[in-house]
């Protein structure tokens, strides 16, 4: 099997780095995927991704004078199967009761939830960053 920059070919996980995965292709060739190639997503830990003898489509990026041969998990997705809807989600307006309410009640509600849910948010955050706001330094004169 000839190895084609462009071919989508399905090959055995063989190695798992740090910084990407040995991919076995059928004609005993070896490929690597990067860790930016594996996944739409961010990829921080590659194993959380794949596992050793998996079977994964890849697409060959590039053969190199030297034939180190780059590989991709993300652009061997078929992009007819991976379309995403351009249709909006459906979102339920009564959910909760407000079924029987009128547009200023539901408009205060809405604001008091989202009111809340700021409060959450900038709580969570501001714990996450070490503390409560701003800290004014010591100042040398």
């Amino acid at each position: 099997m000839l190895v084609e920059v462009g071919k989508v070919i399905e090959g055995k996980v063989s190695g798992i780095t740090n910084f990407g995965a040995f991919v076995q292709l059928p004609d005993g060739k070896t490929g690597l995927v990067h860790i930016s190639e594996i996944a739409e997503e961010y990829v921080r830990d590659i194993k959380a991704h794949l596992k050793e003898n998996q079977q994964v489509k890849v697409k060959v990026i590039s053969v190199d004078n030297n034939g180190k041969i780059s590989l991709s998990i993300k652009k061997a997705v078929d992009p007819k199967t991976d379309v995403k809807s351009s249709r909006p989600v459906d979102i339920d307006w009564n959910r909760g009761g407000t079924d029987n309410l009128s547009f200023e009640e539901r408009l205060a509600k809405f604001m008091k939830d989202s009111d809340e849910k700021m409060h959450d948010l900038k709580k969570s955050f501001e714990s996450k960053r070490g503390g409560g706001g701003y800290r004014k330094s010591a100042q040398f004169y």
